[in-house]
């Protein structure tokens, strides 16, 4: 049969089956596989969840938790499995070990009895599901691979003789190695999805990769997920993420007139604008304008704070004549301001897309990355940025980030994750130390589609916000930190070689007398 030919039968798992390229193989055994923690549990329910809802009875095989144990703790993502089982919509089939059962081996182990038991499930609530959780607490009475490796094609070909589309669970010792326990399942199971629970850096990291399908497509490598209560997993496929989202050349003001002009007459309003400097030298309040800028235009504004807390933002507004309050008030404003470390970045992602979409906003800014990029993998960060960056492009609004450069007074990276080739807009700002005293420099470094200004202007700051002033003429390596005064006499000299060497060339191109 070829891969086109087989039919896939959605999971229902948010993002899975865009990597799975529709779902799982119809009248097939999946092997999930996984180490503690990797939620195979939840996949398995989840699974079978959300066939019911589809009109898809299911059966779930309980090696390990007892059916009460798992109908109280899937409540918790929204799955009444006490409802469905009065319904017929649910079957359990429990084979949990019972605390006054004492295992005693008489003999070859025999799965006859059980996959009976299974059949009957099936049959009577007509399953087109079933989850089995977990092969290895099956194999632990079986001491031979060979005899694990014949009950296991057992199993397999029950499931494919009764049609149904089954998730088979099986625990890893590791995150890398072999595939499942025993080393002998993912050759049975027709298809096999790794779950896993990395620590990298001190910090968790979930990822779901698709191993094989046997004898069709599916998306290749691994992908962030999370699990969310009232939902479950939430797959964030990167693989989804398409260049198709429209431009456009409209201008909208980033609050500055200067600035404005530095940048050709704005900002695109679809633009993604990254603003990075050390600390103090104005992100927070380029971000501050930005907002207040939308909501002088009636434009929905929404800013995501990460360092600050509301009423610091909101005091710090106040004193550049900003009314944050009154803004919100008046439902053109929105302020979420959260610790980067209350949650995983996975899960930072999938609330700050559901934010988007409630409120709705012409305007979004990110008050800083930096604050996130610390509590994730570099990998990691990059993943988040991208998915946001995609999403709020997709959604053609004007974005602004703001991110810290790790040293005070310049560097030759501006980010550590590299994110700036994410972005359409580049404006750095940097200190100048300039004869003992520390002033303020901006430049607008990258702007796609546009002319901009090329010069490091000098800016300063006061409640009346920023002032972009002269460009600075007489030093150079401001970018960089590493700062040489020039002298008037010498900057005139180099001016002259320019106009020197233009001069020349304008000759040569000058056509000759006939």
């Amino acid at each position: 049969m070829c891969a086109d030919q087989i039919e896939r039968l959605p999971t229902g798992i948010t993002g899975f089956d865009h990597i799975a390229n529709g779902g799982l193989p119809k009248g097939r055994t999946t092997l999930v596989s996984g180490t503690a923690g990797s939620a195979k549990t939840v996949f398995a329910a989840q699974f079978l969840a959300a066939g019911i809802k589809r009109g898809e009875p299911g059966v779930f095989v309980t090696f390990e938790e007892t059916p009460e144990a798992l109908r109280r703790n899937m409540l918790g993502f929204g799955w009444d499995i006490a409802r469905w089982e009065a319904e017929g919509k649910w079957a359990f089939v429990d084979v949990s070990p019972q605390p006054e059962e004492e295992l005693v081996e008489l003999g070859a182990y025999d799965l006859g009895a059980l996959l009976a038991r299974i059949e009957h499930a099936v049959r009577s609530i007509g399953a087109v599901r079933l989850s089995m959780d977990s092969l290895g607490a099956i194999f632990t009475r079986l001491n031979d691979s060979r005899v694990v490796r014949n009950e296991l094609l057992r199993i397999v070909s029950t499931l494919r003789r009764l049609g149904v589309t089954a998730v088979l669970t099986a625990e890893r010792t590791q995150e890398y190695g072999e595939i499942a326990r025993y080393g002998v399942e993912e050759f049975v199971s027709d298809d096999v999805v790794i779950l896993r629970n990395l620590l990298e850096d001190e910090k968790r990291r979930r990822t779901v990769e698709i191993l094989k399908f046997r004898g069709t497509s599916h998306q290749k490598g691994s992908f962030p997920f999370t699990v969310i209560p009232g939902e479950g997993i939430h797959v964030i496929p990167l693989s989804a993420i398409e260049l198709k989202q429209r431009s456009s050349s409209v201008r909208t003001t980033s609050g500055n007139a200067e600035l404005d002009r530095m940048c050709g007459g704005g900002f695109f309003r679809d633009s993604i604008v990254l603003v990075s400097g050390a600390t103090g030298t104005g992100k927070t309040l380029m971000a501050t304008t930005f907002m207040a800028a939308g909501v002088r235009q009636n434009e929905r504004s929404l800013l995501f704070a990460f360092e600050e807390s509301r009423d610091q933002l909101f005091r710090n507004a106040i004193g550049w004549g900003i009314d944050f309050e009154q803004m919100e008030r008046d439902g053109l404003l929105r302020v979420i301001c959260n610790y980067p470390e209350v949650t995983s970045l996975e899960d930072q992602l999938i609330f700050m897309k559901a934010e988007i979409d409630r409120f709705r906003p012409q305007r979004v800014a990110v008050d800083s990355l930096s604050a996130l990029e610390r509590v994730a993998t570099i990998k990691g960060f990059r993943e988040f940025v991208i998915g946001l960056t995609s999403f709020i492009k997709h959604q053609e609004m004007a974005g602004l980030y703001t991110a810290t450069t790790p040293t005070l007074l310049g560097g030759s990276s501006i980010t550590e994750a590299h994110i700036s080739t994410i972005t359409d807009s580049i404006i750095l700002l940097r200190y100048v130390e300039l004869f003992g005293e520390m002033r303020r420099g901006l430049t607008v470094l990258k702007m796609r589609g546009s002319s901009h200004d090329k010069d490091i202007r000098e800016f300063t700051i006061d409640s009346r916000g920023m002032h972009i002033g002269r460009p600075f003429r007489n030093i150079s390596g401001i970018l960089s930190g590493q700062f040489t005064h020039i002298a008037p006499s010498e900057i005139d000299r180099l001016s002259a070689m320019f106009r020197d060497d233009e001069s020349s060339d304008a000759a040569q191109d000058k056509p000759s007398a006939s």
